[in-house]
């Protein structure tokens, strides 16, 4: 598509996994269009990709129903300055990634304005507080699913949904390389690795990192051999964990590192992960889980209280594959001695871990597609419904 003036998009991602996919996006978008501006609020891969940053995805990183109170004040005057911005000088498309809570007050403000809106990342509204979803619709112009259920649910709701697949699904090989990952570490090749990941949000961390870090130290204890590797988001998260791995009795050694997530995953015989898109990533590698979740105690107390959550489950891989074959705990159930238990019975059981791999592979093979590309294609079209002075399609 060439246009006489640049295609203006303007983005706003939350956390490290929207900054991945935004990163991928732009870079699909430019192999679509003679030229392109992008800015909003963006990490840094999208800032490496060409997006001006108006402020960073790292404040976006909030989850709960209570846990997020304190921010608000914050969070408010940051989207309240983000319209601001975009109405003095709108965009042709506004993409939020991620983060619905936030991006979708600043979709409806824009579309009210005749701004094109997408939302890349579907609001998962299928599991809780469905009556969401028509909300969404009158937000957005489009929404971009990354899961191949999600579409028929939007549908239902008069919502117009795209699947455009996962970007993890590229990036990552069918066929994942451990021996590299492993000498790319600075791992033994013939170590029995364990990954710990808990979390890309500080929050999250601090919920689960000494559970993690027990659970090594159950597992350590048992099973000396292990070794124990933790990828950690930010330093920030890596400064939290380090300081727990001090407090907690007889934790192993962890090699804690910077990032570097799939390349742990790559290498390991299997994780203890925190619910998210970590869980996706595990599953790409084709290694065994545990997934943890925890909330605050107030948070939990009321999605149960109001039966507000109305899946079986909560982890990608068992929404993916409709079933459990990935071991949940939630809240009181996250225990070092739990976690450790579920991850050392699955390593050692044979016939599970070829069915397990077997499934992933299926899941994988559904995402793949260039999800990217398919984003990508998708907001160009939108975008070339836009009629301004200077940029015709």
């Amino acid at each position: 598509m060439r246009r006489s003036a640049p295609l203006r998009v303007g983005i706003v991602a939350g956390e490290s996994s929207g900054d991945q996919l935004g990163a991928a996006l732009i870079a699909a978008l430019r192999e679509r269009v003679s030229e392109l501006e992008c800015f909003g609020v963006a990490g840094p891969k999208m800032m490496a990709a060409g997006c001006e940053a108006w402020a960073g995805a790292e404040e976006l990183a909030v989850m709960g129903l209570t846990e997020v109170l304190p921010h608000l004040p914050r969070l408010l005057r940051l989207r309240a300055a983000l319209i601001g911005r975009f109405l003095a000088e709108p965009p042709d498309v506004f993409v939020g990634i991620d983060a619905p809570t936030f991006n979708l007050g600043v979709a409806r403000r824009l579309r009210d304005r005749g701004v094109k809106t997408v939302q890349y990342v579907a609001p998962q509204v299928w599991a809780w507080r469905q009556g969401r979803a028509r909300k969404i619709g009158r937000a957005c112009d489009l929404v971009l699913c990354l899961l191949p259920f999600e579409t028929a649910f939007y549908a239902r709701h008069g919502v117009r949904a795209v699947f455009v697949g996962h970007p993890l699904a590229d990036q990552i090989p069918l066929e994942v390389d451990r021996a590299g990952a492993r000498t790319a570490l600075g791992l033994e090749p013939s170590a029995r690795i364990v990954a710990l990941l808990p979390g890309s949000r500080v929050g999250e961390v601090q919920r689960l990192g000494a559970d993690f870090l027990r659970a090594a130290a159950w597992l350590a204890a048992r099973r000396p051999d292990l070794r124990f590797i933790a990828p950690m988001a930010t330093g920030r998260a890596r400064e939290i964990f380090a300081s727990m791995q001090a407090e907690v009795s007889m934790a192993p050694e962890v090699t804690l590192l910077e990032g570097r997530a799939q390349q742990a995953l790559a290498a390991c015989d299997g994780a203890i992960v925190a619910s998210g898109t970590a869980t996706l990533e595990t599953l790409l590698s084709r290694r065994p889980m545990v997934v943890a979740y925890r909330l605050g105690a107030l948070t939990a107390f009321v999605l149960r209280r109001l039966r507000l959550v109305k899946v079986p489950y909560f982890s990608q891989p068992n929404l993916l594959i409709g079933r459990a074959l990935v071991p949940e705990l939630f809240q009181e159930q996250v225990s070092g001695v739990a976690l450790g238990e579920a991850l050392l019975a699955r390593l050692e059981d044979r016939e599970y871990l070829r069915e397990l791999d077997s499934e992933f592979r299926k899941v994988h093979e559904t995402l793949r597609g260039d999800g990217a590309g398919r984003a990508a294609d998708a907001i160009a079209t939108l975008a070339r419904a836009v009629e301004r002075p200077g940029r015709a399609a």
